[in-house]
């Protein structure tokens, strides 16, 4: 079965700040600091510092095309090197926190960044893998530099942009969807490494102008981000539409179940944008006096619900959730709720103006409606969709087919057009609203000289979506002692990758072809019921 719908605007993110900036008062951010202490930056005072931010990167050599690493959590920073890298052309390269040396080194000797901010507290991981990066076979360790406050207090005095009347040009110009690389995003797939997701100038755009066309976003908006930067969600779906409609947003530091009521509250904030895990947490909270002053009135999910839990937020908070589905790839969610009364529970909502769906068999043919079948995305590369993988010919060609995105996810369309979630990607673990690989699990795990192989599997988990449990095969001698692989794999992986669990096993189920038997794996976990080490559940995130 096949669904379609129609286009998005043209410019960059440069341009839309640019346009708005032209009112001086208007507020952009109201940015949290972990104290609660709020600084209120305008439209203006963001072109200004961006601008600063970009004469900076310039004097450090940065130019068009260049790669900018970018390791922070939420901060005004984060933005002002962002558009920094939009208004010199260059391509922002952002990594999470919680990222190991291991991790950061990967990133940085495959995209090889001219230079690497990261946030005081942060400098070691980055250091140490721009170290190990540049004693690689490609030498591609970056410069590394400390942000402390004004990002553009912390680089090299401040140089003019060598043509600063090109940023007010762009703001008013039409021509063709700028499809120069903006940003490329490292998102966890099928395989053992993170691909590099180009998204283009173009891409938020249109991502922007689609989202807030559909949630009839205006000016007097405020989105709450509590979500990570460095993620799609927080930079598709939220701060990209307060762009094109000229609105504001609210940054928390971080995710904190027991802070997000009183910062919506506090803020007036009137959309956001959470997983179904943070949700949950948020439930978890005793109610308090804020929900009763808040003022939102829609916010975005993915992920899965309850119908006791989604009531229980709605009721809370005097909000509508809006379920959607999406990936770093798709950049325009292929399919998002209505903010009406045309919702429909549980789906993950009908396709947005520039979406094409297609849900296939096997054999690559439409389904009849009702039926299961993985989902394929249509679109325009570099436009509606993302443009590839950077330096990965072979996945890019084996993701975007002939047109499509082929997402690896079950789903199922009827004759409305609202489609509804069956199945995740292959190998992928959901947890806390985070993609894991089991792959890359695997990988680190397998390093252990006393593990022969091992499979990585998900299973339920009533706060965080799943949990990992790594079941592994020893190799020669004794098993290790679980505690010590865990540890292992925590040395190596972010916290949210690291399994909760081990299972020793003297063998791995396997399919006529010899690959691991996950589904039958899993099954067999979940009858057994194995005795693990405690899920340690935290209220942040």
């Amino acid at each position: 079965m096949t669904t379609t719908a129609g286009p998005g605007l043209l410019g960059t993110p440069a341009t839309l700040l640019t346009r708005h900036a032209a009112d001086p008062d208007r507020v952009f951010a109201v940015a949290e600091d972990e104290v609660g202490e709020a600084t209120v930056i305008s439209y203006a005072q963001q072109l200004s510092r961006a601008k600063a931010v970009a004469g900076a990167l310039a004097a450090l050599g940065v130019r068009a095309g260049d790669r900018v690493h970018l390791h922070t959590a939420n901060c005004p920073e984060f933005y002002d090197t962002w558009f920094a890298t939009a208004l010199l052309g260059a391509v922002l390269l952002p990594t999470g926190p919680q990222s190991t040396v291991d991790e950061l080194r990967y990133v940085l000797e495959q995209a090889s960044p001219a230079v690497s901010l990261a946030a005081p507290g942060l400098l070691e991981p980055v250091t140490a893998a721009a170290s190990l990066a540049r004693a690689g076979a490609r030498g591609a360790g970056p410069p590394v530099v400390a942000l402390r406050g004004d990002a553009a207090d912390a680089l090299p005095a401040r140089a003019r942009l060598a043509r600063p009347a090109d940023v007010a040009a762009d703001a008013g110009s039409a021509r063709e969807p700028d499809t120069r690389t903006a940003a490329i995003l490292y998102t966890s797939g099928t395989t053992s490494r993170p691909k590099g997701v180009l998204v283009t100038q173009a891409n938020y755009v249109a991502v922007g102008a689609a989202m807030a066309g559909h949630l009839s976003i205006t000016e007097r908006d405020r989105w709450l981000i509590a979500l990570p930067l460095f993620h799609a969600n927080a930079q598709y779906y939220c701060t990209m539409s307060a762009l094109a409609a000229g609105a504001s947003i609210v940054l928390a530091p971080r995710f904190s179940a027991s802070n997000w009521a009183r910062q919506a509250a506090d803020h007036g904030a009137t959309l956001g944008s959470l997983f179904a895990a943070p949700i949950r947490m948020i439930l978890a909270q005793p109610p308090g006096e804020a929900e009763t002053r808040g003022a939102l009135r829609a916010v975005l999910f993915a992920q899965n619900l309850t119908d006791a839990q989604a009531a229980a937020f709605e009721d809370r908070f005097g909000t509508r959730l809006l379920q959607l589905y999406g990936m770093t790839e798709t950049v325009l969610p292929p399919t998002v709720n209505p903010d009406s009364a045309a919702r429909r529970w549980p789906s993950i909502g009908r396709p947005l103006p520039g979406v094409e769906l297609r849900v296939v068999g096997q054999d690559g043919a439409p389904v009849p409606p009702g039926t299961p079948g993985e989902l394929l995305v249509g679109g325009v590369p570099g436009v509606t969709l993302a443009a590839g993988y950077y330096r990965d010919a072979e996945a890019t060609a084996a993701a975007f087919r002939d047109g499509w995105l082929h997402t690896g996810d079950l789903a199922t369309l009827d004759g409305d057009g609202f489609a509804s979630f069956v199945d995740r990607a292959k190998d992928m673990i959901k947890r806390s609203g985070e993609n894991v690989s089991a792959g890359e699990i695997e990988r680190v795990a397998a390093g252990h000289p006393a593990v022969a192989e091992c499979a990585a599997i998900g299973v339920p988990d009533p706060v965080r979506d799943e949990a990992i449990v790594l079941v592994a095969v020893p190799a020669a001698g004794p098993a290790p002692d679980p505690a010590e692989l865990i540890a292992w794999c925590a040395g190596r992986l972010a916290p949210y990758k690291v399994p909760g669990s081990v299972v020793f096993v003297d063998a791995l189920p396997r399919t006529s072809v010899g690959k691991v038997a996950k589904a039958q794996l899993r099954t067999q976990l979940l009858s057994a019921s194995p005795q693990s080490p405690p899920t340690v559940h935290q209220e942040d995130v």
